[in-house]
């Protein structure tokens, strides 16, 4: 039934709807109505799961790396510092393969200190291990969740799974959210049963020491699991379009691509925004077209390909940087095109959650379209707060 609600809420009424047996909180701005909400129906008895206060986002990852690896099915959320303080068991918990589904609501990385959204901390432990979706409205960012954990706990994939859903733009924003009942959920989603688990009355070891003749073996393992989860992300979109009757997941989602003289590559809800750009632009000429990636890890080479290698030009869009460095996804686009002669510009907007009207990326249309070349490009600098040598420097870089 379709009801009005904060996208955290969808979230916390689907991730009940899982029947997670543990859930781990700690509170940080913009996730923390998640865990509130899971924690009220837990209180109530909508949710029979051990909800577990902890001291920090360090002590919330270990609690759910302890479940899982005991069999049993577990959550948590957490955002920005947050994530960088879960760091070393978020590695943990993909080395073990255990299938834990996290909720990270994005948000800027400190300092300078900011609340508000951009990409930051996910793409920080893009190589972690986790598959890695990203959703654009608050019913994909629901829906996600249901499919993260058939995802990870599908026996060819056993690894865990990170829903991204931006910050106060999904997880604050109100929308209607169709929230199935609990027989269809558990129709998709069956009772976990793990490959493996912590049990007395069957002991193994897990996360043993492993000298260099066996440790190179082990992370190849992981990085193939995570490589061949790809196709299980479509079987899982399929089976939920089935059963739903909407198609909220899959690896990549193309808007206008194929006439398209430049097409704009992004993740989360900045596609939304160049989706409505590029409808602008279609109408005064421009062809624009618009590739979303939902699924960043594992990287959807194939689709990539087989979508921007018909020579429209890319322009990467990036919430996000390497420092020093700048583009952290155009790359990885010019390395899935290798070989072919697609220009692949990226551009870096919006940190911090400054906005990106249309009229922005109409401007970086026309700089792609002009065969310019830019890598790791920021956009819309002001000259107030860089001061007029940094200014100068910048703007010439946009005219070479």
């Amino acid at each position: 039934m379709k009801r009005v609600m904060e996208g955290s809420m969808g979230v916390s009424e689907m991730v009940r709807l899982c029947r997670p047996k543990v859930v781990a909180a700690y509170p940080i701005t913009p996730q923390t109505h998640i865990v509130e909400n899971l924690s009220q129906f837990v209180a109530n008895g909508q949710l029979q799961a051990e909800f577990v206060n902890v001291e920090s986002e360090f002590s919330a990852a270990s609690v759910v790396l302890g479940a899982s690896a005991t069999g049993v099915r577990s959550y948590t959320a957490t955002s920005s510092q947050g994530m960088l303080l879960m760091n070393e068991v978020v590695y943990n918990i993909a080395g073990l393969r255990l299938p834990v589904v996290m909720t990270l609501a994005n948000r800027a990385i400190s300092p300078p200190l900011s609340i508000w959204n951009d990409w930051q901390d996910s793409l920080s432990v893009r190589d972690a291990g986790w598959i890695q979706l990203y959703a654009e409205d608050n019913q994909e960012a629901a829906d996600m969740h249901v499919q993260a954990y058939r995802i990870g706990e599908d026996p060819r994939v056993a690894l865990p799974v990170m829903v991204c859903m931006d910050g106060f733009i999904l997880t604050h924003a109100f929308e209607p959210i169709d929230i199935p009942e609990q027989a269809e959920v558990d129709a998709f989603l069956p009772e976990y049963q793990p490959l493996y688990k912590l049990d007395p009355a069957d002991p193994v070891t897990v996360g043993a020491f492993m000298e260099p003749d066996k440790y190179m073996e082990a992370r190849y393992l992981i990085h193939q699991a995570v490589a061949q989860a790809a196709p299980v992300v479509e079987e899982v979109a399929e089976s939920f379009r089935a059963a739903f009757g909407r198609y909220q997941g899959g690896l990549v989602d193309a808007y206008r691509c194929e006439d398209a003289e430049v097409i704009f590559v992004t993740l989360g809800t900045l596609a939304s925004v160049a989706k409505s750009a590029a409808d602008q632009m279609r109408e005064a000429g421009k062809r624009a077209g618009v590739l979303r990636i939902r699924c960043y890890r594992p990287f959807p080479t194939k689709q990539i390909r087989q979508i921007l290698g018909k020579g429209a030009k890319v322009a990467v869009l990036e919430k996000a940087l390497a420092l020093g460095v700048g583009s952290i996804i155009a790359p990885e686009i010019r390395n899935a095109l290798y070989g072919s002669d697609t220009p692949v510009n990226g551009y870096i907007l919006g940190l911090g959650g400054r906005d990106v009207p249309p009229a922005t990326l109409e401007r970086i249309f026309d700089h792609a379209a002009a065969g310019r070349s830019a890598d790791g490009l920021f956009v819309d600098l002001k000259a107030e707060h860089l001061g007029d040598e940094a200014f100068a420097a910048w703007q010439a870089q946009w005219k070479e």
